[in-house]
């Protein structure tokens, strides 16, 4: 009688060696072509599969805590008018540069090695551009220019691959190829002529960024966006920025030397970004999640607003941050100043934000009152008032958790309450 030798049982009862894929090796090692393949996957619309945001997505961020970080910290050394006026100009301009590229990702993000090498490209783009950022309209502004230059390029040469690849979001895509290309031409053009023109250029750069996403849905969106990726990564950027105002508040404590007042103001102040988190995740992003979720996959303004709604959001945020540092390291200062006015005004602009996220996304205005607009006439009358910075910090702390509070017990959705009050 034959037996079968041990060999062939093993063989025969026990599974053949695979990969962390699930796929055996043997396949892995069969075709140079399909080993390709995994390597190089051209764009496609990935809008009807289940997604989060890559580690990719994550390492790009990265660079741009670094350019919040040197805005503030230019801002800082600068607490006047033309300071603002820079911040807020710098910070808009890289705020549409990080959602220029994020649309991108969320359409036809395929994580080849492609878009990695792109995407990591363009971090090093906006890397540079952080560490030109801090006299970013004087010394310093032509090596800004050209980082911006290079990840607008990049951004141009990925849509160019969509549009080569996605024939039926051709429509939408040449709105972006329009756009960004007439962004770096502008941008690159500068390069060639002096300040003040170079700043000019700059300005009709960025509205040509702006205008993008406007008018793709306007003309009637052909690619449509993934909204359960989309929400999660403005989210990111949300939590990038108030980890900058966290950090203002640690740098203050730190530089004032542990001394009991600063120390006092510093706690008030972590209350003031907790209750600004507490707000928008809870308020401002889950309701309006909830309204784009209802959208029945119509690309409309409710989402332009949505995305837009962001920048009072996120530059309130990061000058409220400059502003509580400066006041704490000097809790004695006269006030009104500019501190406390950056401050006001920082969170006035998050609450804005906030409103219009909540009025575009449900398509009426007076869904922004009074939950949370009703709150800037108290910080108006703030910035008269002739109080100390801790006072001030103390009051603006008591306005946004009521804020926060009423929010959270009259608007945040019950699926998505985080806390029963």
């Amino acid at each position: 009688m034959n037996q079968a030798s041990p060999d062939h049982e093993k063989s025969s009862s026990e599974p053949e060696p695979a990969g962390n894929d699930g796929t055996p090796f043997a396949e892995h090692a069969e075709s140079p072509g399909r080993a390709m393949n995994r390597w190089i996957r051209p764009p496609r619309l990935a809008t009807g599969e289940e997604r989060e945001a890559s580690r990719l997505e994550l390492f790009y961020d990265l660079a741009y805590v670094l350019v919040v970080a040197e805005l503030a910290a230019a801002f800082l050394k600068d607490l006047s008018w033309p300071g603002a006026a820079t911040f807020a100009g710098l910070f808009t301009a890289m705020w549409l540069a990080w959602v220029s590229t994020t649309l991108y990702a969320n359409r036809f993000d395929t994580d080849d090695v492609v878009f990695r090498v792109a995407q990591l490209i363009g971090t090093a783009a906006i890397a540079g551009c952080a560490a030109a950022a801090t006299d970013g309209l004087g010394s310093t502004s032509a090596p800004f220019a050209a980082c911006f230059l290079l990840g607008r390029l990049v951004l141009l040469g990925l849509y160019l691959r969509a549009w080569w690849y996605v024939p039926d979001g051709r429509p939408t895509i040449s709105v972006y190829l329009a756009s960004t290309s007439t962004a770096a031409t502008l941008w690159a053009v500068s390069l060639l002529v002096p300040p003040p023109a170079r700043f000019v250029l700059w300005a009709v750069a960025v509205a040509a960024d702006a205008a993008g996403p406007v008018i793709a849905t306007w003309r009637g969106n052909t690619a449509p966006l993934h909204m359960e990726h989309l929400p999660e990564r403005f989210g990111l950027f949300v939590i990038l920025v108030l980890g900058e105002m966290v950090a203002a508040v640690v740098t203050g404590v730190h530089d004032a030397k542990w001394s009991a007042l600063p120390v006092a103001v510093s706690v008030i102040g972590f209350v003031v970004a907790a209750a600004l988190w507490w707000s928008y995740f809870d308020v401002a992003s889950a309701r309006g999640n909830d309204e784009l979720q209802d959208a029945d996959g119509a690309i409309d303004e409710r989402h332009d607003l949505y995305i837009y709604g962001h920048l009072p959001l996120t530059l309130g945020i990061a000058a409220a941050g400059v502003g509580l540092e400066e006041m704490i390291l000097h809790p004695d200062a006269e006030l009104p100043a500019p501190p406390g006015w950056a401050a006001i005004a920082g969170i006035g602009l998050c609450l804005l934000g906030a409103g219009i996220i909540l009025a575009g996304t449900h398509q009426r205005l007076s869904a922004m009152w009074p939950w949370p607009t009703i709150a800037l006439a108290p910080l108006a009358a703030y910035a008269l008032l002739p109080i100390s910075p801790p006072l001030l910090v103390g009051l603006l702390a008591l306005t946004v958790v009521i804020v926060a509070i009423t929010g959270a017990r009259r608007l945040a959705p019950e699926s998505d309450a985080t806390v029963s009050l």
